[in-house]
């Protein structure tokens, strides 16, 4: 492990400039024509996705009953799947609108 920080440390000399280092006093900011469209499709897009997974939800649990009470093991066990994978893909999809949406407000 030392060697490899040892490789790090020399290539990265202190004295090595990067190509932004060059470009003194320019700060990366998104046009205003383009934050509103772009925004409304961030919206959308999370908001398209979390309903989609509440629906997925919905009908899992209706699968669960259906499957239970009509004594059909498959649908109830594939309700309980679909239950699971609508709340990761929530999950998921939460967590994905909200690191799009905080980069792309650090580029503002």
């Amino acid at each position: 492990m030392s060697q490899l920080l040892t490789t790090l440390n020399t290539i990265a000399d202190p004295h090595w400039h990067t190509l932004a280092d060059a470009v003194p006093g320019v700060t990366p900011e998104m046009p205003k024509d383009v934050d509103q469209p772009v925004q409304k499709i961030l919206n959308w897009t999370a908001g398209l996705g979390l309903a989609g997974a509440v629906l997925g939800g919905l009908l899992g649990w209706a699968a669960v009953a259906v499957g239970h009470n009509s004594e059909r093991a498959a649908l109830a066990a594939r309700g309980k799947q679909a239950i699971l994978w609508s709340l990761f893909g929530a999950g998921g999809i939460g967590v994905t609108a909200a690191l799009v949406t905080t980069f792309y407000n650090m580029a503002k």
